[in-house]
């Protein structure tokens, strides 16, 4: 089969191989990829600053259908559609993984960047992460089930009521996804980019967030002042992974309102401004991928269409056109990038 490999470190270094369909072990599912989507980190990791077990098949959003299922497998059969979470393989015996916090195990092994992942025909994935899709989820949304699960789990590390006033910064499909899980709570939310980011923002709009914001062209600060009788956000999720959007972030909360960082910085260090943090008691929460307890409430979403991910689809291309898709993201011109397996 063909499959999108990750061959080694640095810039570029990915290419279509041909690579053996996977073997089925004990306690596991093959599946025959439906749809994959491209998520930043695959951006990052093909530009070289994000570090993969290379050579590695990339690709860990994605759907499709059970072809095949291991020994002592009992909840799948094939003809199943699915999707599956990233983790492939934990230790299942430090305090994280007995509390479910399977992002955090420091043994863990995830599908598209330790193992071989979606950005190919078939994969094999762990019979404890994979999810049957409810009846109204379509393999399309189903693709983007893990970045839904992960701003889940963002927005589930907060504290958010009824008529809070939530900030995105950042309209990619982090941002968009983070804005619809709020707002499935009760928010009002905002969601801002600059004026680069109109197709995004006009996106925004379509999907029903309250408020779509270029902030090269309004005043974002006098808009959350004038929302909040001056108070400020009660919680800003920073999505753009832009160390001067941190920095704003901070500045349109309110005293003991809440930071959550979801966007991933292209360098680890960043300034950021710790003595706002302590003067209006900001509570400041990173989130990291996802956990499994994230992935049927964000299937839930989209069952119920409080989320809509199939309108988030801007571009479909096959894995052999890798440098399409690349181009078409790094343009702006897209929002959520579908890719397709080749049939030989």
């Amino acid at each position: 089969m063909k499959a999108l490999v990750k061959k080694e470190l640095g810039f570029g270094h990915l290419e279509l191989q041909d690579k053996e369909i996977p073997e089925v072990g004990r306690g596991e599912v093959k599946i025959e990829v439906k749809y994959a989507g491209v998520c930043g980190s695959d951006i990052h990791t093909y530009e070289g600053h994000y570090k993969v077990a290379a050579p590695v098949t990339l690709g860990h959003e994605f759907s499709g259908v059970v072809v095949e299922v291991g020994e002592g497998v009992s909840e799948f059969k094939p003809g199943d559609r699915v999707t599956s979470e990233t983790t492939f393989y934990i230790c299942g015996e430090c305090s994280y993984c007995l509390n479910g916090d399977y992002n955090l195990c420091n043994y863990r092994k995830g599908l598209g960047t330790q193992q071989d992942g979606g950005f190919a025909k078939y994969l094999v994935a762990r019979e404890g992460s994979v999810h049957h899709l409810p009846v109204n989820v379509d393999y399309k949304s189903a693709a983007m089930t893990e970045p839904l699960a992960c701003t889940h789990h963002a927005v589930e590390k907060t504290d958010i009521r009824k008529g809070d006033v939530v900030v995105v910064i950042g309209p990619g499909p982090i941002g968009l996804f983070t804005a619809q899980v709020a707002k499935s709570r009760g928010a009002t939310v905002l969601i801002t980019g600059l004026s680069n980011d109109q197709i995004r923002l006009n996106k925004a709009k379509e999907l029903g967030i309250d408020y779509a914001i270029d902030t090269q062209k309004e005043d974002i600060k006098e808009l959350v002042a004038r929302l909040t009788e001056g108070y400020g956000a009660d919680v800003v999720f920073e999505c753009s992974g832009a160390a001067p959007a941190a920095k704003q972030g901070l500045d349109l909360l309110r005293k003991k309102g809440q930071y959550g960082q979801v966007g991933i910085f292209a360098k680890p260090e960043v300034e950021f401004d710790l003595e706002k943090v302590i003067q209006k008691e900001i509570r400041v929460i990173g989130s990291r991928s996802q956990r499994p307890a994230d992935w049927e409430p964000s299937l839930e979403l989209m069952n119920s269409g409080s989320v809509n991910a199939k309108a988030m689809i801007t571009h479909e291309f096959t894995i052999a056109q890798w440098n399409e898709a690349y181009d078409a993201i790094k343009k702006g011109e897209a929002i959520k990038v579908l890719l397709t397996p080749l049939d030989d």
